[in-house]
């Protein structure tokens, strides 16, 4: 008997029992799609944060203020170490630090500095229009490279504007729709906390981070924030920029030297200031979504062994219906490789149209946003997924089809 015949035998087999066959079938197809659903939401839930890590720049350092001088020690944040020494006199971020920062000698990794300054709370007016902006950044036009931030209409404010202290603003796309709906912001003046404010330009659309609204925003040169809304006080935070990403470390190294002798931090002290290594993050990121779309993958997996012991129950139950059909066989002649393969053909083809299933029920699946993340499918789960469905089949059928070619044709035939 060929491989045809075996094949013809067992579709013939499992279409006697329709019923059964689609419960089967079902088993495996749940599996399958889980195992790869799961694992496309965890692909896109890492994406996605990895995209809103990226929008910071992979080479970015920012520095801000740790007023209890906890969590930023020698080697912590702020350079490279356990936290464990005593507690330094709080220090805040002043310009003088910024510029300390961009001085090419001491810091020759660092390609920009940007001090930064954010109003607390600040209502922008335009005729009867008006929006409380939720971040009002103040800072230097380097900040928009560093930071990624590009502009849609209009265009940056400049060093110029920044040594005039002059009024201009750039908007987030939340912003500019609030104030001025559909009009073209560009030239037109806002009031901000009663000062005026010429806009200059809109920033591209960046979406939302989490909880916050990433576009709503308005950046001003820094000594017109101060003089205006914040005064000149501390920094809120330092941008740095290294010069590569490959040199971001080194650009850490060299900010941490910097900052240690200006601020007095000395042997174990612990620094009073926090650094913010977006390329670290970004593959802490990384391992940790890594790791959880392997645990997703895993817990849908047992869903597929769960369809393998039906495979095994089902075909037990069709060995044992057609005990006299196989005695009959085998005592015409048909050899015991014959009746085997008849039997793990039934359950491969059970199997294999289960995971091709699943595969289409997983693929229509990630067309939809599930808890809020865009599914990735991922080529690799597919060919896994499909690969251990037909190695189920084999596995969970070996054992009833080895059980019906082992019968004996009088103790098949005599079978009630």
């Amino acid at each position: 008997m060929n491989r045809l015949e075996i094949l013809r035998f067992a579709l013939r087999g499992l279409l006697a029992n329709k019923m059964r066959s689609a419960l089967t079938t079902l088993g495996i197809l749940i599996g399958v799609a889980a195992v790869i659903l799961l694992v496309a939401v965890g692909e896109g839930s890492s994406q996605s944060i990895q995209k809103n890590i990226q929008r910071l720049g992979a080479n970015t350092l920012t520095i801000s203020p740790s007023f209890t001088g906890a969590g930023a020690g020698r080697g912590g944040p702020g350079g490279g170490g356990q936290n464990t020494g005593p507690r330094t006199q709080a220090r805040q971020l002043t310009l003088a630090d910024a510029e300390a920062l961009a001085d090419k000698a001491a810091a020759p990794s660092v390609a920009s500095v940007s001090p930064v300054v954010t109003a607390g709370s600040a209502t922008a007016t335009y005729e009867a229009a008006s929006h409380g902006i939720a971040q009002l950044v103040g800072t230097y036009p380097s900040y928009f490279e560093a930071m990624n931030k590009q502009v849609a209409r209009g265009t940056y404010f400049f060093n110029d504007d920044v040594l005039a202290a002059r009024k201009v603003m750039v908007l987030g796309t939340t912003v500019a729709g609030e104030l001025f709906g559909d009009l073209d912001p560009v030239g037109r003046q806002v009031t901000v906390s009663g000062v005026p404010f010429t806009v200059v330009g809109v920033l591209k659309e960046s979406g939302s981070t989490g909880m916050q609204d990433a576009d709503d925003v308005a950046l001003a040169p820094l000594p017109a924030v101060q003089q205006s809304l914040t005064g000149f006080g501390s920094l809120g935070s330092i941008v740095v920029r290294a010069t590569g990403a490959s040199a971001t470390a080194t650009a850490q190294a060299e900010v941490t030297a910097i900052l240690n002798q200006r601020h007095g931090i000395t042997g174990t002290a612990a620094a009073d200031y926090r650094i913010l290594n977006q390329a670290v993050l970004q593959e802490t990121v990384s391992e940790a979504t890594g790791t959880f779309t392997v645990l997703l993958g895993a817990v849908a997996a047992i869903s597929l062994l769960v369809g393998g012991i039906g495979i095994t129950n089902i075909m037990l139950v069709t060995v044992t219906e057609r005990t006299r059909e196989i005695g009959i066989r085998k005592a015409i002649g048909a050899p015991r490789g014959a009746i085997l393969g008849q039997f793990l053909m039934e359950a491969t083809v059970l199997s294999l149209v289960g995971g091709l299933s699943g595969v289409l029920v997983a693929f229509a699946g990630t067309r939809f946003t599930i808890a809020g993340i865009e599914p990735v499918l991922v080529p690799s789960s597919v060919v896994l997924a499909l690969g251990v469905s037909v190695g189920i089949g084999l596995f969970f059928g070996s054992y009833p089809a080895n059980r019906a070619a082992k019968l004996r044709p009088i103790q098949a035939l005599r079978h009630e």
